[in-house]
């Protein structure tokens, strides 16, 4: 059954897509995590041949290696499930931060400068 949104597109290339937005609570000791996964549902299949595409607001597993995780998948559910699946596979380590640069050294001035 087609809607009759997708007829908007003129050109496949534009890739337009509806949204869909569903929220998801990670439970994990430090407490709660909210996550909001958006679901792209394209007109027509993109260029790798997805109608489904859903991707968490969130990175996790920041720590070691930052990975936002994704979904693809020919219908709603399973874009949305392997999204899922991604956000629970890896811990939620807080917000990224970039790491700092370090403090300059300061070496005390000599008796001669005085």
């Amino acid at each position: 059954m087609s809607e009759s949104w997708v007829h908007a597109q003129e050109n496949p290339a534009d890739e337009l897509a509806q949204l869909h937005f569903f929220s998801f609570k990670k439970r994990q000791p430090e407490g709660e995590i909210e996550f909001v996964i958006t679901v792209k549902e394209f007109a027509c299949r993109n260029a790798l041949h997805m109608r489904f595409y859903a991707q968490s607001d969130k990175e996790v597993n920041q720590g070691t290696a930052p990975f936002r995780p994704f979904g693809w998948g020919d219908s709603l559910l399973n874009a949305l499930c392997e999204c899922m699946r991604g956000i629970r596979q890896f811990p939620y380590e807080g917000e990224s931060q970039a790491p700092r640069a370090p403090e300059p050294t300061r070496t005390p001035p000599s008796p001669a400068e005085h």
